[in-house]
This record gives structure tokens, sequence and C-alpha cells, in this order.
């Protein structure tokens, strides 16, 4: 039975059709959101999640099968952990204290895309990976937007006090810019203020957008190719693992092809002499 669940496991068609139903409970999860359809077809609706929820509850089955008889090992692997989580949480009842969870562990179910599909995976890794860098450059942009919003209040509370006229708005504004939206507006209307009024926008613009937010995008792609090495090394030492055990499979057979060679050779020696 195990060795049946490790060959199904292993096999495309049971990852493919598995990553099939996985997209097809996402859209079903999307279109059960038109109150018409669901008037229309809502046993439809309430019969395709019971074979989807059936198909899930099978196909962590035949994992967990499959890592037999250490059965542990399935959850040495956080995105296992995630899969078996979520179709655990979607087997609560609709009905009751535990409805809102169960309704929210369905709409979960569409996440498993993300761990059907290695590059989505190895996207969320390396996001994971990013936050503890991304924090330290979070702080960095909130200590300018922080300098940049007194400045700002000082500059142009007067003659623009929509934009301008408290530290919380200013800081709203300055967050604006931040997407490069209608910023040049802004800006023509402070030079009726005072004409210096570009150097502040301006090097707010460079220093805050062209160089804080592109760390951001350094700090992923330096993380994602930290992920990527480390997905190889992975799959290298898996690669290692599967030849150090053929191995010794082949001298375990070379073993027992000596040995009946020797148990065939023995009586036709004792014969001929």
């Amino acid at each position: 039975m195990i060795h049946l669940c490790r060959r199904i496991a292993s096999s495309r068609w049971f990852q493919n059709g598995a990553l099939a139903v996985i997209v097809a409970n996402a859209v079903l999860i999307g279109v059960e959101t038109s109150p018409a359809l669901w008037e229309r077809y809502g046993g439809v609706f309430n019969a395709l999640n019971a074979a989807v929820q059936v198909i899930f509850v099978v196909e962590i089955a035949v994992r967990l099968l499959a890592c037999g008889p250490r059965v542990h090992r399935f959850f040495l692997d956080g995105w296992n952990v995630f899969d078996f989580t979520i179709v655990a949480l979607s087997l609560l009842p609709a009905a009751g204290p535990f409805a809102t969870v169960a309704r929210l562990a369905r709409l979960l179910r569409a996440l498993r895309v993300v761990s059907a599909l290695p590059e989505l995976r190895l996207i969320v890794a390396t996001m994971l990976r990013s936050i503890p860098s991304l924090a330290n450059v979070v702080v960095l942009l909130g200590l300018v937007l922080y300098v940049y919003a007194i400045v700002g209040v000082h500059l142009f509370a007067g003659p623009d006090p929509g934009n301008w006229g408290s530290l919380p708005r200013a800081g709203l504004t300055l967050f604006e810019i931040l997407t490069l939206e209608g910023w040049v507006d802004l800006m023509n209307a402070s030079l009726a203020a005072t004409e210096w009024a570009w150097v502040y926008y301006v090097s707010f613009v460079v220093l805050a957008v062209f160089v804080v937010v592109n760390l951001f995008i350094a700090i992923v792609i330096n993380n994602l190719e930290a992920a990527k090495r480390d997905e190889d090394v992975r799959t290298d030492s898996h690669t290692e693992a599967l030849a150090a055990r053929l191995a010794g499979i082949r001298e375990q057979l070379e073993a027992i092809e000596s040995a009946l060679r020797a148990a065939h050779d023995g009586p036709g020696a004792r014969r001929r002499e």
C-alpha cells in the first residue's frame, strides 16, 4: 500500500490532477459570490464543494501514506503543513461556533495554488526571507517621511492647508507622492508660496522614491537569488541521497547474485568430483 501511494504521489498525472482541482476550486469560490448564480445553482455548488473536499482529503491521505512508515517526515516540509492545515480546517462544520473558520478555510483552499506551483513557492519564500531586511528599509523610509512631513508643515501649511495643514496630513501627502501620482500639481501649488519649493519636492522624490524604494527591489532580488541557491542545494542533496541509495541497492543485488552463483556452483562442483 505504501509503495503504491509513493508511485501515485510521485506521478505527473497525480500532481497535475491535484493542481487542476485546486484551480477549479478557486474558480468555484469566485463564482459562488454571485447571488444570482447561487440562487439558481446553489445545490450544484454544494455538491461540487463536497466533491472537492473529498478529493483534497484523499490527496493528503495519499501523500501521508507515501511518507510511511515514518509519516512524520510529511510534516517536515512547511508547505505540506500548510496544505494539511487548510484541508483539516475546511472539514469543520459550516454551522455552529466554527462556521466562520470553516468558511475562511474554504476560501484559503484557493491559496493551495501557491503550494502546488514551485515557482510561486519560490516567490513566497523570497518574500518571507526579505521581511527582516525590509523592516530596516521601512524604518529608514518612515524617518525620511517624518522629517519631510515636519518641513512641509512649516513651509506649506499656510498656502496649502488641505495637504500640509497638520503632521498626519503632510505624511499622507508625502505617501501619495511616493506613488509619483500628482506630485507636479502639488509642487506648482507650493511654488506660489516660495520659489524654492521645487528643491523640497525634487529632493524628496529622488531620496524617497529613487533611492529608498529601489532598496526594496534590491533586497528582494538578493533574497530571490539566495532562495534559488537554497532550492538548488536541497535538490542536489536529494539527488545525492537517491544516488547513494541506488548504490546501496546495487551492492545488495551484487551480493545476492554472488550468493546465488555460489549456491548454484556448489552442487555442480560436488557432482563433478
